[in-house]
């Protein structure tokens, strides 16, 4: 039986684009893996993302908040023992707080772990990707995007996560994407923090037990 994808149940990958050129032109619907490779290619690293798309307060705000994310050593365990390589392509805006308070844990996988190989792309200005990284029908961010080496997507993953949706709903639901003015408890990070990396290593546990990568790398 053929490696399956994973979907994380809130991220479709409806809503092709008509008319204007851009990146997965052509691709189809779903995006073929050459399309996936190719926004891969054009993404930026972290740092280099916010320089490009953010402003000097909306960078003050994404550097804030990394300074207030921090793993355990549980944690840099599991991502250090990470062999097979992960592209990781996020869908972000650097306005939006959601991303402000999601994004830079991602940063911190990565600087735990050599084989996540972690890219971003700002969702306005690529929106022939975003068409296909809706969440419930629409263009929320961050939309995480994990693709096998060979950039078959292995899991799409967005918006806020569990711990978060259900603050959400404690609060009434609250409001859908915050400015990211007002950082969350540090409990509250932590526990998005783990339930981040809960879906970093599910998606690694799905490479390393792919027939189809084993036949290609080994274990």
């Amino acid at each position: 039986m053929p490696d399956p994808v994973v979907s994380s149940g809130v991220v479709s990958l409806g809503g092709a684009l008509s008319g204007a050129v851009n990146i997965i032109a052509g691709a189809g619907n779903p995006p073929t893996t050459e399309a996936w490779q190719t926004a891969f290619e054009s993404a930026l690293p972290y740092r280099d993302f916010l320089e490009r798309h953010g402003t000097a307060d909306q960078r003050s705000r994404w550097e804030a908040f990394h300074a207030r994310v921090s793993l355990t050593q549980a944690q840099k365990t599991l991502l250090g023992g990470f062999v097979r390589r992960m592209p990781v392509l996020v869908l972000a805006g650097a306005w939006c707080g959601d991303c402000v308070n999601q994004c830079p844990i991602f940063d911190h996988f990565a600087s735990a772990s050599p084989t996540i190989d972690l890219r971003f792309l700002d969702r306005d200005a690529h929106p022939d990707i975003a068409a296909h990284a809706k969440v419930c029908g629409g263009q929320r961010v961050p939309v995480a995007v994990f693709l096998s080496e060979d950039y078959s997507p292995v899991l799409f993953y967005g918006d806020k996560t569990l711990s978060a949706y259900r603050a959400a709903a404690a609060s009434q639901f609250g409001e859908s994407c915050q400015s990211g003015a007002v950082p969350p408890a540090a409990g509250a990070i932590a526990a998005v923090t783990a339930d981040w990396l809960d879906q970093f290593e599910r998606v690694q546990l799905i490479l390393r037990l792919s027939g189809r990568l084993r036949q290609i790398h080994g274990d």
